[in-house]
């Protein structure tokens, strides 16, 4: 399970599926709505990682988004460790 990440201000969700051609938002929230987000990935044994700075950039987007291209990399970075997390599970 995912380290304390503490209290947070906001939250995006993202997921990929390799046959579309981004990342996409599933949801976001902020304040109580993050709290709400963070409590449900910790009931289901989701990864959490704090990137706040991604978190304030991703904001701006809805769910159903794709990630823009201009954070393709971080976000790639981010998916990346997520998946080699779970494949030493």
């Amino acid at each position: 399970m995912s380290k304390d990440v503490g209290k947070i201000e906001k939250a995006v969700v993202l997921k990929y599926l390799k046959e579309l051609p981004a990342p996409f938002i599933v949801c976001k929230g902020k304040r109580k709505m993050a709290e709400k987000i963070k409590e449900i990935a910790e009931e289901n044994k989701v990864e959490i990682i704090r990137e706040d700075d991604l978190a304030d950039r991703l904001y701006v987007f809805e769910p159903g988004d794709y990630v823009p291209e201009e954070l393709f990399e971080i976000t790639a970075e981010i998916l990346s460790f997520v998946y080699n997390l779970q494949s030493e599970k």
